[in-house]
């Protein structure tokens, strides 16, 4: 994430294009703890009710464990992703052979927290497919409008 333009980004998406690579970011900040948000991540059977991304998906999201995932993005396609990475409340990544999704999560100040979502995506024959891949822009801006309006909704009912 060192190429993260320094600027805020709370809840606008940005990309890097580069010419066998995009990679692109969204960050926001929750007024929930981590526990929370690692919740919503993790849990396969709730992800589609409150994330309006995504239309399905299907699998354990656990340390190697595959899952099917449906995206608003795609909706004829099937991602077949392995899960990579799984450090609770910490960092989750999933991918495939063409890229990875990074969710990082970071406390902040109070009862805040920081949560970044990254997907790189390239390789020697990206430059042949990059016009055909859509924009992820506007799909990790909503991502972030709905993980926020869910995490603080729960942490409300809480208090």
């Amino acid at each position: 994430m060192n190429d993260v333009p320094s600027k805020k980004m709370n809840g606008k998406a940005i990309t890097i294009k580069k010419v066998f690579s995009r990679e692109t970011f969204v960050s926001i900040t929750i007024q929930a703890p981590p526990a929370i948000v690692w919740g919503l991540l993790t849990n396969v059977s709730d992800f589609s009710r409150w994330n309006s991304t995504v239309i399905s998906i299907e699998g354990e999201i656990k340390k190697g464990n595959r899952i099917r995932l449906k995206s608003t993005l795609d909706e004829k396609r099937i991602f077949q992703l392995k899960v990579k990475e799984f450090e609770p409340e910490t960092r989750l990544v999933w991918g495939d052979n063409m890229g990875n999704r990074i969710y990082t999560l970071q406390r902040d100040v109070g009862d805040m927290m920081k949560l970044t979502m990254t997907e790189k995506i390239g390789g020697p024959l990206f430059p042949l497919f990059a016009k055909q891949i859509p924009s992820f822009d506007e799909s990790f801006e909503q991502f972030a409008v709905d993980i926020k309006k869910e995490a603080e909704a729960i942490q409300n009912s809480k208090s």
